[in-house]
C-alpha cells in the first residue's frame, strides 16, 4: 500500500466506488450515467446487451434503470415522482426557535368606503417614510414602522377577489382582515361578501368604521347592521374589535394600529428566522428589461441574494431583492414583503415560495409540478365540475354541496336558500356560502373556485368576464327561472353524493369451439356467440362446467382477422383474455357490464 507524505494511506487505484443511485419513475440514459459516475457509452452498451435500444437522451423506465445500476455494482434506490417534493419545506420548527413576527393585514370593504384612502393614511404614519419625505409605492404590499418600533405589514389587494384567489391556491397569507365600512353608507353587498370571504378563510376581523367626520355619519347603525351578519362587536358584548376612524382627517389611525397589534398579540404570531426562507407570492408580473419578477411575502426564514428557489411550478435564483421603497436590500426576514428578481418564468399569485439548497433539485421539483398541472388539466377537461364533486364525495373528501346563490329579487333568493337547506340528510347537506341580488360577477366565481362550489343564477346571468373566468377555472354556473327546477337538480346532485350502488347487467354468452396458440399473443379462443352480444370494452367471466374460474377483461375481439367492437348472437369470433391463458374447448365466456344505480334521498 502506498503512503502519502501526510501519513494517510491512499486507496488502491482501481477500487470500485459503490454509490447509492436515486432512480425516479423515468430517467434519461445521460442522467443515469451521471448519477452512477459512469460513461454514457458504457451504459448504452449494457442496455443493448439487455435488449433495450436507447440513445443518450432517451428516457428509460425505473425497472430498466434499476437493472442497469445493479449491473454496474451500485445500490439503486427507487423513488416515486411525488417523493421529489418530500421534505421540500425543511424540518418543522420547534417552539424554542420561534420569535415574534409582525402581523400581515389585508384591508377589505365595499367600493368607495375608503379602503385606498385608509391605506394611504396608514402609510403616511410610517415613521421611516416620514423621515424620507414621502414614499414611492413599488409593490402591492408594504411595511409600516410605528413610533414604538413595532411593524405591521399591509397587503394592498384589489378587494376580496385577490384575497380569495390566493386562498383558492392554498396560500394562507393574511393574519388579520380590516373590514372598512363607511359610517354614512352602512353595510353594503360587497361588505357582506368581504365578511363571508374572511370567515371562509378563518381569519379574525377588525372593523374600521370610516368617514366619521361626515355630518350624516351613524356608527351605531353600522354596528347594528353588522349584527345581522354575525359580526358582534365589543360594544355589543362580542369579541370583534371596532375603531371609528377618518382617513381624510386622520382621526384615530393610532387606535386602529393599536387594535391590530392587540389582535396580533392574541394570535401570538411567531416564526423561525434562522432557516432557509419559505413564503408566498402575492403578485407577479413581467417587466421589460428585468424579466419575471414577483412580490414575495417571507413567512419564515431569511431570504438572501443568490438563494435558489421554487415558486409554484417555476424556479429561479434570487438576482436582487427590493424593499417596498424600491431600495435594494441583501436579505429579508419573516413578515417582510419584498420584490424578487430572478424567476425563470412568471409564477401565479398565491404560489408557495421555497428556498431550495440545490439547483438540480429545484429544476426537478419545478418540472414535476409542471407535469402534475398538465395531467390535472387533462383530467379536468375530460370531467365536468359536478362529476368532480361526485368523485370527491365518493372518495370521502366531502359530504356537503357548497352553493353560491344569485337572484333577481331578495324574495327569490331567500326562498331558494330555505328550500335547499331543507334538502339535506345526516349524510349529505347543502351549504349556502353566499347569497345576493344581482348578476353573477367575477367575485362569485372566485369564491366558488376557492370553496369548490356550484353557482346558481335565478333569473340572472353572468357578466362576460365572469363567464370567461368560470370557463377557465372550471366553475359550474347553472341558470334557472323556476324554483322547483333548482330543488330537483340539487336533490339529484345530493343523491349523487350518496354512494351509488352497482348492478350487474348480463350481455351475452360465447361458447369456445376451438383453442389456437399464436406466438406473441398466447392462446386465442375460436368462439360462437350463443346468446346476446359480446363487447370488447366490457368485463368477462370464464365458466367451466358452470363454475367461474376467471374474471377479467378482454384483450382482443376479432372477426375474420379484423378487430371488432362487438359480435352478436349466431356469429363466430376470436377472443383472447387479458392475462389468462388456461382456456379449453367447451368453456363458456360470459360477458357482462356493471350498471350504476343512483341512490336517492
Amino acid at each position: 500500500m502506498t503512503v502519502r507524505s501526510g501519513g494517510a494511506p491512499s486507496p488502491p487505484p482501481n477500487e470500485k466506488v459503490v454509490r447509492e443511485v436515486i432512480i425516479p419513475e423515468a430517467i434519461t440514459v445521460q442522467e443515469l450515467a451521471n448519477r452512477m459516475a459512469e460513461r454514457g457509452g458504457n451504459v448504452i452498451k449494457t442496455l443493448i446487451r439487455m435488449g433495450v435500444m436507447a440513445t443518450i437522451n432517451q428516457p428509460i423506465d425505473a425497472d430498466t434503470a434499476e437493472l442497469v445500476a445493479t449491473e454496474f455494482g451500485h445500490m439503486p434506490k427507487r423513488v416515486a415522482d411525488a417523493d421529489i417534493e418530500e421534505g421540500v419545506l425543511g424540518p418543522d420548527d420547534i417552539s424554542e426557535q420561534l420569535l415574534p413576527r409582525a402581523p400581515v393585514v389585508t384591508v377589505m370593504g365595499h367600493v368607495d368606503h375608503g379602503k385606498t384612502s385608509l391605506l394611504d393614511a396608514l402609510r403616511q404614519t410610517d415613521v421611516v417614510s416620514g423621515e424620507a419625505g414621502g414614499i414611492t409605492q413599488h409593490i402591492g404590499a408594504y411595511r409600516v414602522t410605528l413610533p414604538t418600533g413595532q411593524h405591521i405589514t399591509f397587503i394592498d389587494t384589489p378587494g376580496h377577489e385577490a384575497f380569495t384567489s390566493m386562498r383558492a391556491r392554498g396560500a394562507k397569507v393574511t393574519d388579520i382582515v380590516v373590514l372598512v365600512v363607511a359610517a354614512d353608507d352602512g353595510v353594503m353587498p360587497q361588505t357582506v361578501e368581504a365578511i363571508r370571504h374572511a370567515r371562509a378563510a378563518g381569519v379574525p376581523v377588525i372593523v374600521a368604521i370610516n368617514k366619521i367626520d361626515k355630518p350624516d355619519a351613524n356608527p351605531d347603525r353600522v354596528r347594528n347592521d353588522l349584527l345581522q351578519h354575525s359580526i358582534v362587536l365589543e360594544n355589543h358584548g362580542g369579541d370583534v374589535l371596532s375603531v371609528e376612524v377618518s382617513a381624510k382627517k386622520r382621526i384615530n389611525l393610532d387606535r386602529l394600529e393599536e387594535a391590530i397589534l392587540l389582535q396580533a398579540e392574541i394570535l401570538d404570531l411567531k416564526a423561525n428566522p434562522n432557516r432557509s426562507a419559505v413564503g408566498a407570492v402575492i403578485e407577479a408580473r413581467m417587466e421589460k428589461g428585468r424579466g419575471s419578477m414577483a412580490t414575495v411575502l417571507v413567512q419564515r426564514g431569511i431570504l438572501k441574494t443568490g438563494d435558489v428557489f421554487v415558486a409554484g411550478k417555476e424556479w429561479g435564483r434570487v438576482r436582487a431583492i427590493l424593499d417596498d421603497r424600491g431600495q435594494r436590500v441583501e436579505e429579508a426576514g419573516p413578515s417582510v414583503p419584498v420584490e424578487v428578481l430572478g424567476f425563470q418564468a412568471t409564477p401565479d399569485a398565491g404560489d408557495d415560495f421555497i428556498v431550495i439548497g440545490d439547483e438540480t433539485r429545484a429544476r426537478e421539483i419545478a418540472s414535476y409540478r409542471h407535469r402534475k398541472q398538465r395531467d390535472a388539466q387533462q383530467v379536468q377537461s375530460s370531467r365536468g365540475t359536478l362529476q368532480e364533486m361526485f368523485a370527491r364525495i365518493q372518495a370521502g373528501e366531502a359530504n356537503e354541496l357548497s352553493v353560491v346563490i344569485k337572484g333577481d329579487v331578495q324574495g327569490s333568493v331567500e326562498a331558494i336558500t330555505s328550500t335547499l337547506e331543507k334538502l339535506g340528510t345526516n349524510e349529505v347537506k347543502v351549504r349556502v356560502l353566499h347569497t345576493a341580488v344581482g348578476g353573477i360577477n367575477e367575485s362569485d366565481v372566485t369564491l366558488a373556485k376557492a370553496s369548490q362550489a356550484l353557482i346558481i343564477g335565478f333569473n340572472v346571468r353572468a357578466n362576460p368576464q365572469a363567464r370567461e373566468m368560470a370557463r377557465r377555472d372550471n366553475v359550474d354556473i347553472r341558470y334557472y327561472s323556476i324554483i322547483y327546477n333548482v330543488a330537483d337538480d340539487v336533490r339529484a346532485v345530493l343523491s349523487g353524493m350518496l354512494a351509488p350502488t352497482y348492478r350487474e347487467k348480463f350481455l351475452g354468452y360465447a361458447e369456445i369451439r376451438q383453442v389456437f396458440t399464436i406466438s406473441r399473443i398466447g392462446k386465442v379462443a375460436g368462439c360462437m356467440v350463443t346468446e346476446g352480444v359480446i363487447r370488447r370494452s366490457t368485463k368477462v367471466r370464464l365458466l367451466r362446467d358452470n363454475v367461474v374460474i376467471h374474471e377479467g377483461g378482454l384483450s382482443q375481439l376479432k372477426r375474420f382477422k379484423e378487430d371488432a367492437r362487438e359480435v352478436r348472437s349466431g356469429f363466430d369470433c376470436g377472443i383472447s383474455l387479458e392475462n389468462f391463458h388456461d382456456i379449453q374447448t367447451n368453456d363458456v365466456i360470459e360477458c357482462f357490464e356493471m350498471e350504476e344505480v343512483t341512490a336517492t334521498l
